[in-house]
């Protein structure tokens, strides 16, 4: 498996480039930004890209939606429950000065357990939200992939329209159950490992929690 992190646009969002060199198959995780470089960095594999994945659909996650889709047709995969969020996109970027094309529509909704799959990898789909309804994480051969929910020492935001501290809380105990040698690739900022995140992050520790116990 090959991954390649893309960090883009004033929000330093994380873009993933995830592609199974065998294969030759490749996909976008959260294509936020600065569509140009992400586009370099696909020709660079020599992959071809087979899809966008989306964790959730704030205006840093989505930005270079419409460009990669205009180059590479390929399918969008969002959960339904950020549809709200993605269709007001360019709204969202306004109010950060952030000029974008609105994202085309989602081809695939996103659910618990859905397996999605480029070349011969395979990542099963965990609904986690809090930072966003439809948030979602993408699991599989030792690495979560999961958006703005956990960062290394920090969480997501709970102060944003939609976002639910009450269900980010759940979210987080059920990334902190994966094995701990699981590496993070967050949303934005460094990897990290569950097991790391277990000593280190006050939000898994138990030293601060979103709701009373």
């Amino acid at each position: 498996m090959l991954i390649r992190s893309v960090t883009v646009g004033p929000f330093q969002e994380n873009t993933y480039l995830v592609a199974d060199p065998e294969a030759r198959e490749a996909v976008f995780i959260d294509p936020g930004d600065d569509a140009p470089r992400l586009l370099d960095a696909l020709d660079a594999t020599g992959c071809a890209l087979r899809g966008i994945w989306i964790t959730h659909a704030h205006v840093d996650h989505v930005g270079a939606v419409a460009a990669v889709k205009r180059r590479h047709d390929v399918p969008i995969a969002m959960h339904p429950a950020d549809r709200p969020l993605y269709e007001h996109a360019v709204e969202q970027g306004r109010r950060f000065g952030i000029r974008m094309d609105a994202p085309p529509p989602p081809e695939r909704d996103l659910a618990e357990d859905d397996t999605m799959t480029v070349g011969g990898l395979s990542f099963r789909v965990m609904h986690v939200p809090g930072h966003a309804p439809g948030h979602v994480a993408f699991v599989g051969h030792g690495v979560v992939f999961g958006g703005d929910c956990l960062f290394a020492g920090s969480i997501g935001r709970t102060d944003l329209p939609l976002c639910d501290p009450r269900a980010l809380q759940r979210s987080l105990e059920r990334l902190a159950a994966l094995p701990p040698e699981t590496v993070v690739y967050p949303g934005h900022g460094p990897t990290t490992t569950i097991g790391e995140e277990h000593r280190t992050n006050p939000f898994l520790t138990g030293v601060v929690r979103l709701i009373p116990r």
